[in-house]
């Protein structure tokens, strides 16, 4: 029996080129595929229908197959006229991350090292798919060749009438950490970068945890918890999120310190931190404590959820 379905197609364009990253998200798939049922996990990771590949002058290019999904967290919060998500939107999208990497970390060994509300999206009802392909229809999109090829003019698309639950995505920047090797590779975006990454020390499911807990405070607050911009380089720079985050945290344990390959290039060899912005960071501090007297309830609102 066949089975008719609105299905979304990822398209990698130069898969010969992408390489590992595309077989490092099949394997994650495959992983996903052969975890309990019964986790729930399986549900707020997104899954792999099919694949197959198509052969163009150019090449060979794999396409994955999905459930379709609407709409990222990211985007869904630029919606919000004051620029953050609200309380019970973060309560519930906290709840089905912590899923998704109990299954990834527990069950699939797999650390996923880009988690950002760019990567968690929601899925619409398939009304809105229904609506489309009628209109399609009955009203063909204009179109013309170029190159042998065909262009398409964009169609709008209707407003769902419901949101499903929140689904964790994108696997190619995952790591399997069950190979009985050290990982010490360069992972995670910039803002959302765990201390142990900035200093090049042998790092474990643990910076996944790292970039949840900034990623929620800028969902929350709607803006980044750390910047990492160097005001001397215009750019982000490893010494100005280091700084941001002692600001904060206080220095890091001499147990890390001796693990980091870069310990010399951001400290002494008594454990403090090479001179830098001091001013920037007295500044960074007060701006933090004002921000922490907006937000007092954003600590009674985690507690709540640790204890549910």
């Amino acid at each position: 029996n066949r089975q008719c379905q609105h299905v979304a197609l990822k398209l990698y364009i130069q898969s010969a080129l992408l390489g590992s990253e595309l077989d490092t998200e099949f394997e994650v798939y495959r992983r996903i595929a052969e975890s309990p049922e019964s986790h729930p996990g399986r549900s707020a990771l997104r899954s792999l229908l099919d694949s197959f590949e198509v052969e163009t002058p150019e090449g060979k290019h794999r396409c994955l197959v999905h459930i379709p999904l609407w709409e990222s967290m990211l985007s869904f919060k630029h919606r919000n006229p004051v620029g953050r998500l609200p309380q019970p939107v973060i309560a519930f999208m906290l709840k089905r991350l912590f899923h998704a990497l109990d299954l990834l970390h527990n069950e699939c060994h797999v650390a996923h090292t880009d988690i950002k509300e760019a990567n968690i999206l929601l899925p619409a009802d398939s009304s809105i798919m229904t609506q489309f392909e009628k209109e399609e229809l009955e009203h063909p999109s204009p179109m013309k060749e170029v190159d042998g090829g065909f262009i398409y003019l964009s169609r709008e698309m209707g407003i769902p009438r419901a949101f499903g639950a929140p689904v964790l995505c994108d696997f190619g920047s995952a790591v399997s950490l069950d190979d009985g090797s050290e990982h010490r590779e360069d992972i995670q975006p910039n803002f959302y970068r765990a201390p142990e990454v900035i200093l090049d020390i042998p790092w474990t499911y643990k910076v996944d945890i790292w970039n949840v807990g900034c990623m929620i405070w800028d969902a929350f607050q709607g803006e980044h918890l750390f910047t990492g911009h160097d005001s001397e380089h215009n750019t982000y720079r490893g010494r100005a999120h280091l700084s941001e985050i002692i600001a904060l945290l206080g220095p890091p344990p001499p147990s890390l310190l001796a693990q980091a390959n870069l310990r010399s290039k951001f400290f002494s060899d008594e454990g403090n931190m090479h001179p830098y912005r001091e001013w920037s960071l007295r500044m960074y501090f007060v701006k933090l404590i004002l921000q922490i007297s907006k937000v007092n309830s954003l600590p009674v609102f985690l507690y709540r959820i640790h204890i549910r």
